[in-house]
């Protein structure tokens, strides 16, 4: 009886032994799988890959204009912002570009002006400098000569020739100009510089005062 009842026992536990492990094979091993699942990293297809660098490029690209702009409205004294405190609209892109082509062509202006203001002054330094050279000559011709000069045209004679060229040019100027409206009067001036103030016609004029005036001296 003791012996039945022991094989009996053992029959129980190697059956709840079969089911125990048929009840194991049959639920999926979700602690393993799921530390492997975890373990193994994500692999970025290539696509992706292209994706983000294009996404970063476009990123760079978009930074480096903004960064243009906001150089130009800091270089470009017509680009200053207004205070935004008070609501002051931001300058557009298209704005900043006008102002800033305007400002360039402001510079080649000056540019322009300032190099034709240099030149003339090289022109007038170079005229002095032959200014200088001619009167330093006339000192030293009359160092050497001190008694050179004495017969020189005297003042009075200078103001004669001077006022019988006024009075000629002004004859021609009355006869000439119309003082009707401030209009005509300025066409007809310029009119009558082109016709009676060209070198032939005053040179015609001074010597004709001269010849007058030798004609009264002698």
């Amino acid at each position: 009886a003791l012996f039945m009842e022991n094989a009996r026992k053992g029959s129980i536990v190697s059956r709840a032994n079969s089911i125990g492990s048929t009840s194991a094979s049959s639920v999926p091993n979700t602690d393993d799988e799921d530390s492997d699942y975890h373990q193994e990293p994500y692999k970025e297809s290539y696509k992706d890959q292209r994706r983000r660098a294009h996404t970063q490029a476009e990123r760079k690209r978009r930074d480096a204009i903004k960064k243009g702009y906001d150089d130009l409205q800091a270089i470009v004294p017509t680009c200053e912002q207004q205070d935004f405190s008070i609501g002051s609209p931001k300058l557009s892109k298209a704005i900043v570009l006008q102002k800033t082509i305007d400002y360039i062509q402001f510079l080649h202006k000056e540019k322009k002006k300032q190099e034709e203001e240099v030149s003339t002054l090289r022109k007038d330094v170079m005229a002095l400098k032959i200014m200088k050279v001619n009167y330093e000559q006339i000192v030293k011709a009359h160092q050497n000569n001190p008694n050179e000069g004495k017969d020189q045209v005297s003042d009075e004679m200078k103001f004669n020739v001077f006022q019988g060229i006024m009075d000629s040019l002004f004859e021609s100027f009355n006869a000439s100009i119309s003082v009707t409206s401030f209009q005509e009067l300025s066409a007809c001036v310029f009119s009558w510089i082109e016709e009676h103030c060209k070198p032939q016609t005053l040179r015609d004029i001074v010597i004709g005062v001269l010849h007058q005036l030798k004609s009264q001296l002698y």
